[in-house]
C-alpha cells in the first residue's frame, strides 16, 4: 500500500504559515472594525472566522516546530501526534465558531439592522484576496499533514465565505434586502460546521489509536498467516502512531514445536509488513504450537485466557 506525499521543505513551509499568521492577523482587525463601523453581522461573521484561522495558523506552526523535536525518554514515540492535537483543536474551534454565528444571526433575522453596503463589500473583496493568498500558500502542505488540512479547509471556506458577503452586500446596495446580512452569517455557519463535523474524524481517531482508514485490517492478518511457518495471528493492535507512520503489535504462531524458523519468519513477516502496508514498526512475540495461547482474541487482549508456557518477544 503506497503512501505518496508532497514534501516541502521545513523552514519553507514555516515561511509560508507565518505570512498566513500575518495576513489573517491584519485582516480580522480590519474586518471587525468594518463590521462595527457598517453594522453588518455577516463580516464580522466572515472576520471571527479569520480571527480562528489566525489562532489555527499560531497553533499549527507552533506545533510543526513541536513535531520536529526527536523522540526522548519522555516521548519515546517522538512529539509528531502534536500536530493531530492541534488539527482536533483547530475543528473543535471551527464548531464553537460555527454554533455561535447560527445564534447571532438567527437573533438578527428577527430584527435586521441597518448595514453599509460599500464597506461590506470592499473589506469583503480584501478579505478574498487574503483568503485565497493562504489558501494557495497551504495547498500544497495539506496534501501530508492533517493539521495543515484543518487550516487549508478553514482558509478555503473563509474565501468561500467572503464571496457570499460581498453577494450580500452589493444586494443590500441594491435592493435595501437587510435580512440578506444575517442569512448569509447563517449561511456560512452551517458551511463551517458542515466542514468540521466532516472533518474533524481523522484526529479523533488517530488519538483513540485507530486503525488507518484506508488499512483494512483483516487483510494484514490474513497476509501475515499466509506466510510460510506461521500458523496463527492473535493479539493484533494497528494503530497510527503518527498521521503517516503505522505501527503493529502481535502474536504470531510458528508451525511446529521450535522457535527454528523463528528468525526466517520474523524477517519474512516484517518485509512483508513493510513492502505491502507500508508498517515499518512491527513489534511482533512469538509462539509455538506448544505454547500458543488458547481461545485467545483475534484483536486486542479481552477475554484473553491464560496460555499454556511463556512466548519469545521480539522486536
Amino acid at each position: 500500500m503506497a503512501h505518496d506525499h508532497a514534501h516541502i521543505d521545513p523552514e519553507s513551509g514555516d515561511r509560508r504559515v507565518s505570512i498566513a499568521i500575518w495576513a489573517n492577523a491584519l485582516l480580522t482587525v480590519a474586518q471587525i472594525v468594518g463590521g462595527i463601523f457598517a453594522g453588518s453581522l455577516a463580516l464580522i461573521a466572515d472576520a471571527l472566522h479569520n480571527f480562528s484561522d489566525m489562532a489555527s495558523l499560531v497553533i499549527a506552526f507552533v506545533a510543526r516546530k513541536i513535531a520536529r523535536r526527536p523522540a526522548d525518554e519522555r516521548m519515546t514515540f517522538g512529539y509528531g501526534r502534536i500536530e493531530v492535537v492541534a488539527a482536533l483543536i483547530n475543528y473543535t474551534t471551527l464548531i464553537l465558531v460555527g454554533l455561535y454565528l447560527i445564534y447571532e444571526g438567527g437573533m438578527r433575522m428577527i430584527d435586521p439592522p441597518q448595514v453599509a453596503g460599500w464597506t461590506v463589500v470592499i473589506l469583503g473583496g480584501v478579505a478574498l484576496v487574503v483568503d485565497t493568498l493562504t489558501a494557495l500558500l497551504t495547498y500544497s502542505m495539506q496534501k501530508g499533514s492533517v493539521n495543515i488540512r484543518a487550516l487549508f479547509l478553514h482558509n478555503l471556506s473563509d474565501a468561500l465565505a467572503s464571496v457570499a458577503v460581498i453577494i450580500g452586500g452589493t444586494l443590500i446596495i441594491l435592493y435595501d434586502l437587510r435580512w440578506v446580512d444575517p442569512a448569509i452569517t447563517i449561511g456560512i455557519a452551517l458551511y463551517i460546521l458542515y466542514l468540521a463535523l466532516t472533518e474533524i474524524g481523522d484526529p479523533i481517531r488517530m488519538l483513540m489509536l485507530g486503525s488507518p482508514p484506508d488499512m483494512d485490517a483483516g487483510a494484514v492478518v490474513e497476509a501475515m498467516t499466509n506466510v510460510e511457518g506461521v500458523r496463527d495471528v492473535h493479539h493484533v493492535h494497528l494503530w497510527q502512531m503518527q498521521e503517516h507512520e503505522v505501527a503493529l503489535d502481535c502474536h504470531v504462531v510458528l508451525e511446529g514445536t521450535g522457535f527454528e524458523d523463528l528468525e526466517s519468519a520474523k524477517d519474512t513477516l516484517k518485509g512483508m509488513l513493510a513492502e505491502d502496508f507500508g508498517i515499518t514498526h512491527s513489534s511482533l512475540e512469538f509462539e509455538t504450537l506448544g505454547n500458543a495461547h488458547e481461545n485467545a482474541s483475534l484483536f486486542g487482549h479481552a477475554d484473553r485466557r491464560k496460555s499454556k508456557g511463556e512466548g519469545t518477544g521480539t522486536d
